[in-house]
C-alpha cells in the first residue's frame, strides 16, 4: 500500500555511498524531500537528480534536505554520485524493502527486472508527517518539482506563523 499525504513516514535505515547508515529519524526537525528513482545512469534518473543538485540552495532555503534512494548497490550509487557531482545523500535499498514499504516499487520493470523503485517524491515535514506524495507509474516522467517546492513553501510559512 502506498504512503499518502497525512501519514507518518515510515522510518528506515539504509547505507549511503560512504558506507554510513542513514536513518530518516536523524532528519527530525528538518523537512525532507525523499526521492525514489529506478536506476542510476539512466536518462531520466540522471536528469532528475541533476535538477535537484542544481537547485539544492532553493531546497536549503526551504529548510529541506534531499535524499535519493534506489535499489542499486551503494557502490553503483557512489560512482553515479561522483560522476554527476551530486551533493546530497544517495541510499541503497538493495534489498528492496524501503521502496516496497513506501508503495514505490514496480512488480516488473523493463527487461524483466523485478522490484525496481518507482520514480516517486515525498515531502516529509519536520515532525515526520508526509505532506506530499507522488508515485509515478511512468518511469520517464519526472516529479512535479513546482508542487514539491510549493509544499515546502507552505511548511515554511506554517513554521514562521507558529
Amino acid at each position: 500500500m502506498a504512503i499518502e499525504k497525512g501519514q507518518e513516514a515510515p522510518n528506515f535505515t539504509l547505507f549511503d555511498t560512504e558506507k554510513n547508515e542513514v536513518s530518516l529519524d536523524s532528519y527530525k526537525g528538518k523537512n525532507v524531500v525523499l526521492l525514489f528513482f529506478p536506476l542510476a545512469f539512466t536518462g531520466t534518473c540522471t536528469t532528475e537528480l541533476c535538477t535537484m543538485r542544481d537547485e539544492l540552495s532553493v531546497y536549503a532555503d526551504l529548510n529541506a534536505s534531499i535524499i535519493g534512494i534506489s535499489v542499486d548497490s551503494l557502490f553503483t550509487l557512489g560512482k553515479f554520485k561522483e560522476e554527476n557531482n551530486l551533493n546530497f545523500p544517495l541510499l541503497s535499498d538493495f534489498n528492496k524493502e524501503i521502496s516496497n514499504l513506501y508503495g514505490a516499487q514496480y512488480e516488473e520493470f523493463v527487461f524483466g527486472m523485478k522490484g525496481v523503485a518507482k520514480r516517486s517524491a515525498f515531502v516529509i515535514d519536520s515532525e515526520g508527517i508526509v505532506q506530499y506524495a507522488e508515485i509515478l507509474e511512468d518511469a520517464p516522467t519526472e516529479p512535479n518539482y513546482e508542487a514539491i517546492k510549493e509544499t515546502l513553501n507552505s511548511l515554511k510559512g506554517a513554521t514562521v506563523e507558529s
